[in-house]
């Protein structure tokens, strides 16, 4: 299972920008798809969640300028960012949960290799 990330790059404060993320290989379903994030000298952080079936989860920091949404057909997440600021500069991860691939048993877990996103004036 490979997930790869994309869309970062940099922005100034006040825009937008728009990362997709995309889970590939012999996947039966995937429980829950979600973005982190990891600033320099920090922990990564959740930044939003979304299970195959349920309500979106936003870190209280990003809620009302960041939006999740999910294709569970193409086993992809995005991470649509508005209102950007200066804070949300990161390395934001792409997180797959709760991944069954085809012939397992056992659910896994896999993170992308990560995309930058730099907001800066």
């Amino acid at each position: 299972v490979q997930v790869v990330e994309s869309g970062g790059g940099l922005v100034q404060p006040g825009g937008s920008l728009r990362l997709s993320c995309t889970a590939s290989g012999s996947i039966s379903s995937i429980n829950t798809m979600g973005w982190y994030r990891q600033a320099p000298g920090q922990q990564r952080e959740l930044v939003a969640r979304l299970r195959s079936h349920g309500t979106p989860d936003y870190a209280d920091s990003v809620l009302g300028r960041f939006t999740i949404s999910r294709d569970n057909a193409e086993n992809s997440v995005y991470l649509q960012m508005n209102s950007l600021k200066l804070e949300d500069t990161a390395v934001y991860y792409c997180n797959a949960d709760g991944v069954l691939v085809v012939g397992d048993r056992m659910l896994s877990t896999y993170w992308g290799q990560g995309t930058q996103v730099t907001v800066s004036s």
